[in-house]
């Protein structure tokens, strides 16, 4: 990547510009020239070893681009050993030879800004790990009690309808087997199918869907809201890292939660699915409950626990990579959240996919 540096007028890029390095270069350059307080600026191109017709393009259409930031942006001579670029476009008018970009150039814009929010997230994740492992050892920068009140939160308050759905979900799960089982005359093994799904699948993954929608969406908005109040930059003035003082003890209270509403999720679709049984297949309660108690094994309930708990990484994680990308107002806010919330939903179902490969193709 071009190595930006700032300048007292402006800017100074140095290395190779080329296409693999102008997604990059191209933010820490906006970023620097928004943050300036002089309209005209200069972008010294004398350190440029490489570049590129995506390197030239980029820098062709800088000048035009700035002026949406308020910005006069003059470009220095390229080095001798480098083409000289074309005049630069009228404002308004696209940076190729008169034609509207096209579907080749979308996709290309949509892949590297995937390409770039992916990045982001990778590092923020090793980030945010590395902070919260570090934490167990070391406090400092963590407001005590915060973990408490982030635990309280994300646990407690979410039992109700964490119980709710997923007693919901156990009785439908049993209606649906025991309209198949029972033509075989095998009704009563609706109970392992019930004991194994609920524990293994639907329980870990209905409760993190629950928690996505719920918690994810508050953690997001959070900082969100932090980010454009500016307190996370106050935070940062102060020597705080934003990431540790905020962002770890949601991350631990979440790990801790998430699992525990699992366990309640699992007891509550088994009661659930027994209710119906006993109620509308007119089953034993006593033959049901041991049939499942049979089927289930303990590495059923250690796998959905597995599960959980890197869905509650992943959605904290996801969260926060929304709140701090917000930008705008109210609307950014709004935007990030929703974000936050599907893309969450997403990523959970991804990992269980990758789960259940790992447990079930050993």
């Amino acid at each position: 990547m071009a190595d930006v540096s700032p300048r007292p007028d402006g800017a100074r890029l140095d290395g190779p510009l080329t296409v693999w390095t102008v997604a990059q270069t191209a933010a820490q350059v906006e970023q620097l020239l928004r943050q300036t307080a002089n309209e005209a600026v200069c972008v010294d191109l004398g350190g440029l070893t490489r570049l590129d017709p995506a390197g030239a393009a980029y820098l062709q259409r800088l000048p035009v681009d700035a002026r949406a930031w308020g910005r006069s942006v003059r470009l220095t001579p390229l080095p001798a050993s480098l083409p000289p670029l074309p005049p630069p476009p009228e404002a308004g008018t696209p940076a190729t030879t008169g034609m509207a970009p096209g579907g080749l150039e979308r996709l290309g814009g949509a892949v590297l800004e995937l390409n770039r929010n992916l990045a982001r997230l990778a590092y923020l994740a090793a980030d945010l790990t590395w902070e919260a492992v570090a934490a167990l050892g070391r406090r400092r920068g963590i407001r005590p009690g915060t973990f408490t009140d982030q635990a309280v939160a994300m646990g407690p308050q979410a039992v109700p309808i964490v119980a709710l759905i997923l007693f919901l979900v156990g009785a439908v799960s049993t209606l649906q087997a025991a309209a198949q089982l029972r033509q075989f005359g095998a009704s009563i093994y609706v109970a392992n199918l019930l004991a194994i799904g609920i524990t293994r699948e639907l329980g870990p993954l209905m409760t993190a869907i629950v928690v996505a929608g719920r918690t994810g969406a508050a953690v997001a908005a959070e900082l969100a809201t932090m980010k454009l109040n500016e307190e996370l930059a106050a935070l940062q003035t102060m020597g705080i890292a934003p990431l540790r003082f905020v962002a770890v003890p949601k991350l631990w209270a979440m790990v801790v939660c998430v699992p525990l509403l699992t366990v309640l999720a699992d007891v509550m679709g088994l009661l659930g699915g027994t209710a119906v049984a006993v109620l509308y297949m007119g089953l034993a309660p006593e033959a049901f409950v041991a049939q499942a108690l049979a089927a289930l094994m303990w590495r059923d309930i250690v796998a959905g626990l597995i599960k959980s708990v890197s869905y509650a990484w992943v959605v904290t994680v996801i969260g926060v990579h929304g709140g701090l990308g917000c930008r705008g107002g109210a609307t950014g806010v709004g935007q990030a959240t929703t974000a936050a919330v599907v893309r969450a939903t997403f990523a959970i179902i991804v990992v269980d996919c990758f789960w259940g490969l790992a447990f079930y193709l050993q």
